[in-house]
């Protein structure tokens, strides 16, 4: 009985990683498909505020929790263009969580796909390093819709994020005010099968690319092959 037990154990201790990972490479995976469809649809992000985009933030199925005044916590993962200055290409991804209150995040009992792209430089850098609250620690607005929208806007010119969601089939931009966005370090390890850092995986490309995330960086390299931010 002591042996079983002790051979059951050692099972789970071996098969507990490889869950983990498969768990995780499900994630990007979704998140390449829920970016695939997003920019396939006729209302999409505009073509201007993509090209400008620094990173891509994707968090599929967020659902809102109901425990005590209400919340939302979602998982997802971010790439970012290569390079200290971003002008590379996309790269392997980091995992992110995006938490908020139920004043930051109104999504009722529907599962809703966000999308959050950090326009500037010091946005990209700071989530890498730490948690960010949006619209405190980093200015943030609705994005724009429609791939010929405009982006000269007052609030996308001056917001470091610009939000999505998709809800229902329904896309439209929509504010993350006090929702944080932060690296998770845990996942990553779970994906990589090592402690590393969202920083060095994005500036130190010190993991290859999965093969899970393989069509996500497609997907974006085929629409938005450079960085036309001018930064």
């Amino acid at each position: 009985m002591k042996k079983t037990i002790i051979g059951f154990g050692l099972v789970l201790a071996l098969a507990s990683p490889l869950f983990a990972q498969d768990k995780e490479q499900d994630r990007v995976e979704n998140a390449g498909k829920v970016m695939k469809e997003i920019l396939n649809a006729p209302d999409s992000i505009p073509q201007s505020v993509l090209d400008k985009a620094d990173c891509v933030a994707i968090m599929p199925s967020v659902l809102k929790l109901a425990i005590g005044i209400g919340g939302s916590y979602g998982r997802g993962v971010m790439t970012c263009r290569g390079g200290k200055d971003f002008k590379g290409e996309w790269g392997a991804p980091t995992m992110m969580a995006l938490e908020g209150g139920s004043a930051g995040l109104q999504l009722g009992g529907t599962a809703t796909d966000f999308v959050l792209l950090m326009m500037s430089p010091r946005s990209a850098e700071n989530i890498l390093k730490s948690k960010v609250k949006l619209g405190a620690d980093a200015s943030a607005a609705a994005g724009p819709v429609g791939r010929t929208a405009s982006a000269e806007t007052d609030a996308t010119l001056r917001a470091e994020i610009l939000s999505y969601s998709r809800a229902r089939g329904a896309f439209a931009g929509v504010s993350l005010s006090g929702s944080t966005l932060r690296p998770d370090n845990g996942a990553n390890k779970n994906l990589y099968g090592k402690e590393v850092s969202a920083s060095d995986i994005v500036f130190n490309k010190a993991v290859p690319v999965p093969d899970s995330a393989k069509d996500l960086l497609a997907t974006l390299q085929k629409a938005s092959p450079t960085n036309k931010s001018g930064k």
